[in-house]
């Protein structure tokens, strides 16, 4: 590579947006300055106009869902002590899995030294609960109470075995990094019905102390190859929600007003010489900073809520990044018409000691999942809220480590494992799919994680295989280039 050459080729680039680009770069500034504007609406923006439109030709057809809230269980929840019961188990407690079901298994180096691999039947009651009859563990009591809003389904599977590119296949449809995080995916192609907040937030709740949590990595809310201004906006569980968010000291809103006018400009004339489209998100993210300055503070203030609402969430509401707060959060976001809202719950990887850390983690986050399906239902947004809640994998049916009669570990499985969705065209009281006496293998209904996000996809009115964007020589989409169908067993 020769850097004279190079420089010689960028300048006849710059040479052809002199011309051609100011042009355009009037065109897109002209095109901006309705969009772009203080708190609120933009001057000379027609009320109710949107900044960020959806793309043209979407949605494919009527949604419905508006918006959805992904609750992630980072680390794999158990479903042998949650949502699929095994009550023949019980005789088969340490005894060894037969080969014949564990044929074929990829087994990761955490238990692959192990020479058992006993059965750990789970310690926790199952009971049926709603007209349904759902069976639901004892650990979690209050999604028991609404459990008819649910379609638990229990023969999701997956392809990654260890956490990072199985969070990463779970949020993106690739285990490979740099593609596109599903609320990107929704904000790029349904766009915003709120100018005054991003269309894609992120929240991350602060854990118990008492277990260890794998990292989160923004892969699992970025944009990956489109429009960083897709990307999700995380709110802070403690302090400010957003860091320099404030004007500094003596800087008044008119003064920042001011600068941002004139920021923009210069970006505007940058864009018209190189062509970047950065440039374009650049000016859109200072004018959404400006705006946030006055809606975060607002949202992110509860004073305005009931007594009656506050106890609906519990104890826990009331402190700032716990889960129940996030999930009173995402209530308020869905009815500001936020269209994605991903709420990250960490520590839930347990290859040791899973009856108390697996309780510790149900008492985090049980009463706060309950109350946002049930607030929801009340202000009449279930109906076009789609709510999921999912791990990245399941755990094995055998024991990691030493097994008693109380207490064992458990190894990551993704062969199956259990999730929920609730709302937004999904039929409650549904339990959809069947794994074998082991919760090992399936044995009917198979949805791979495409299929989950296809069905996302449907219900917020878009069809997969149409929502595409080239990349690479590829026609990319979110669920890749595998078979993948819409769950329509779930569905309304």
């Amino acid at each position: 590579m020769n850097p004279l050459h190079e420089a010689l080729n960028h300048l006849t680039r710059r040479q052809f947006f002199s011309g051609a680009g100011l042009a355009l770069g009037g065109v897109a500034l002209n095109w901006l300055a309705p969009r772009l504007g203080a708190a609120g609406a933009a001057p000379g923006a027609a009320p109710g106009s949107r900044v960020h439109p959806a793309l043209a030709g979407l949605p494919h057809f009527a949604p419905t869902a508006k918006r959805i809230i992904y609750l992630h269980m980072n680390g794999g929840p158990s479903q042998l002590d949650t949502f699929d019961y095994k009550p023949g188990l019980s005789g088969h407690f340490d005894v060894d899995l037969p080969d014949s079901i564990r044929q074929g298994q990829r087994i990761t180096t955490m238990t692959s030294g192990q020479t058992r691999f006993p059965v750990a039947p789970s310690v926790f009651s199952f009971a049926r609960h709603g007209q349904s009859g759902a069976w639901v563990s004892d650990l979690l009591p209050w999604t028991a109470k609404v459990v008819d809003d649910l379609a638990i389904v229990r023969s999701v599977h997956t392809n990654a075995i260890n956490h990072d590119p199985a969070c990463t296949f779970l949020m993106t449809g690739s285990e490979i990094p740099g593609k596109a995080s599903i609320g990107s995916w929704l904000s790029y192609g349904l766009g915003s019905e709120n100018n005054d907040l991003p269309a894609f937030v992120v929240l991350t709740p602060r854990f118990s102390p008492k277990v260890s949590a794998q990292a989160l990595f923004t892969r699992m809310w970025s944009s990956g190859f489109l429009p960083t201004s897709h990307t999700g906006v995380t709110l802070r569980a403690q302090g400010d929600p957003v860091l320099f968010l404030d004007n500094p000291h003596g800087v008044d809103a008119g003064s920042r007003r001011a600068m941002l006018d004139s920021l923009n400009k210069f970006n505007g004339l940058a864009h018209a010489r190189h062509g970047d489209p950065e440039t374009l998100t650049r000016i859109a993210q200072y004018e959404m900073a400006f705006r946030m300055q006055t809606s975060v503070p607002e949202l992110t203030n509860f004073s305005n809520e009931s007594a009656a609402t506050l106890d609906l969430y519990g104890p826990d509401v009331r402190e700032p990044g716990s889960f129940a707060a996030s999930c009173l959060l995402a209530r308020r976001l869905a009815e500001r018409d936020v269209r994605v809202v991903q709420i990250l719950h960490r520590g839930w990887d347990q290859h040791g000691n899973l009856p108390g850390d697996h309780r510790i983690q149900c008492l985090d986050t049980d009463r706060g999942c309950y109350a946002l399906i049930t607030d929801l239902k009340q202000r009449g947004l279930l109906k076009d809220t789609l709510v999921i809640w999912a791990g990245e994998f399941g755990r094995t049916v055998y024991s990691q480590g030493t097994l008693t009669a109380t207490n064992y570990g458990r190894d990551h499985h993704p062969r199956c494992f259990s999730i929920w969705l609730a709302g937004g065209g999904v039929k409650g009281g549904v339990v959809y799919g069947e794994t074998d006496d082991f919760s090992y293998n399936i044995v009917r209904d198979p949805v791979s994680l495409h299929d989950v996000n296809a069905t996302l996809l449907h219900c917020l009115g878009i069809d997969h295989l149409k929502f595409t964007v080239k990349k690479q020589g590829l026609e990319q989409r979110l669920t890749g280039v595998e078979p993948a169908s819409v769950v329509r067993g779930i569905l309304a």
